[in-house]
This record gives structure tokens, C-alpha cells and sequence, in this order.
């Protein structure tokens, strides 16, 4: 899969050489001002798309983060398109522009199906951003058979959802497996095995912070 060790994630890069371009182009014809602002959003797209290296904690059942942010929400909520409208815990992970936006397996699992549904852009903070933007989902389990579904969500500026994986894919927890640009968010729904640690307000390092504990 993609960006695994590269420091910048290469979805950015078309965006980076466009802005250093312009930033080229008008210095040659020396408009500074312009100059300038194209100077500034060439290292701010940068800044985006960075893709640091991560650490999961060494212990293989712990849950983790599959989004720099804040958690906007924890809490019981039904699932009908995979657990039959079984109440499951769902933990809602708010990035804003300045988040690292490059997304990470929360366990070590298989893509045992996935889904994408085209949908709205409201802001990804809104609880009804959940069932109305656009979003992509990808169900997991584990080799216990734990099943959890992790969904990516687009949100205001966010345009584009990237998720590399395939139904069939065994993933390393903490491992990227996409990103959304712009501002967005992931709910990732837990079922009721599991022991869960997030609180409301936590802030997540992807790969790194842990939500929770398989059984």
C-alpha cells in the first residue's frame, strides 16, 4: 500500500509542484506579493500532507487511533449494515486542517467487506455528518472474529477519501491504510466485547493512542 515510509504523503505531491510552480512563475516576473502567497501555500501543503512515522503500544490488543484529531463523540449507537441494528460503541475522531491526515489500521485484522456511499459535505464536527456526508467504510475482523467497522467521512473542504485496502487484506494495526483531504473525520463502531478507554474531548495520535482493549 501507499505511503508507508514516505515522509510526504504522495497524494500531495501534484498539489506541492503546482504551488511551487507558481511560486517559480511569478518570481520570475517579479510579483513578490503573489509570490509570497504561493511561497506560503506551497509549505502549508507540505505541512498537510506530512506522514510521520508511528508506534503502536506493544500490546497486541490494544485498539488505536485511526486518525490524528479529537474525539467528538463516544457513545451507544445502533448499526443496522453490519451488526442488525445491535447497539455498538462508536468513537467519532474529528481532523481539522492542521491534523496529520493520513489514516491507520486500528488492529490487526482482514477487510472482510467495504463500502462507499456518495453523500454531502457538511461539516464533519455535525453528528448527522455520520449518516449524510460522503463517506467510505471498510468492515474488519480479527483473528478471534471481533468485528469492527471503520468508516472515513468527508467533510466541508473535504473532496477526496482515499482508502488503499482491498476485501481480503490482512493489516498490521497502526499500519496507513489512507487519508481524507481537507478537514474530515473517522467514526470507527466497536462491538460490545470490547473494553473501551476513549472519553470525549481526548486528543488522538494515529497509531499511537489507544481507544480501547480486545477481550
Amino acid at each position: 500500500m501507499r505511503n508507508q515510509h514516505q515522509p510526504i504523503a504522495v497524494e500531495g505531491y501534484p498539489f506541492v509542484a503546482f504551488f511551487s510552480f507558481l511560486t517559480l512563475l511569478f518570481g520570475i516576473f517579479g510579483w513578490y506579493c503573489l509570490t509570497t502567497i504561493s511561497l506560503g501555500l506551497t509549505f502549508f501543503t507540505l505541512y498537510f500532507f506530512r506522514n510521520p512515522e508511528r508506534y503502536p503500544p506493544e500490546d497486541d490488543k490494544a485498539i488505536v487511533a485511526s486518525a490524528d484529531g479529537k474525539i467528538i463523540f463516544v457513545g451507544k449507537v445502533p448499526e443496522d449494515r453490519y451488526f442488525g441494528g445491535q447497539e455498538v460503541t462508536k468513537i467519532s475522531i474529528f481532523m481539522n486542517v492542521f491534523n496529520v491526515h493520513v489514516n491507520r489500521v486500528p488492529v490487526n485484522s482482514k477487510v472482510i467487506d467495504q463500502f462507499y456511499n456518495k453523500g454531502r459535505f457538511l461539516n464533519a464536527s455535525l453528528d448527522k455528518a455520520s449518516f449524510e456526508n460522503e463517506q467510505s467504510g471498510m468492515l474488519l475482523e480479527t483473528d478471534s472474529g471481533v468485528k469492527l467497522l471503520c468508516v472515513q467521512i468527508a467533510g466541508l473542504v473535504a473532496r477526496r477519501i482515499v482508502s488503499y485496502p482491498e476485501i481480503g487484506d490482512s493489516l498490521e494495526r497502526g499500519r496507513r491504510y489512507g487519508l481524507i483531504r481537507f478537514g474530515s473525520r473517522v467514526d470507527l463502531y466497536l462491538p460490545e466485547n470490547v473494553e473501551v478507554s476513549a472519553k470525549l474531548g481526548d486528543k488522538t495520535v494515529a497509531g499511537e493512542t489507544v481507544l480501547g482493549y480486545l477481550q
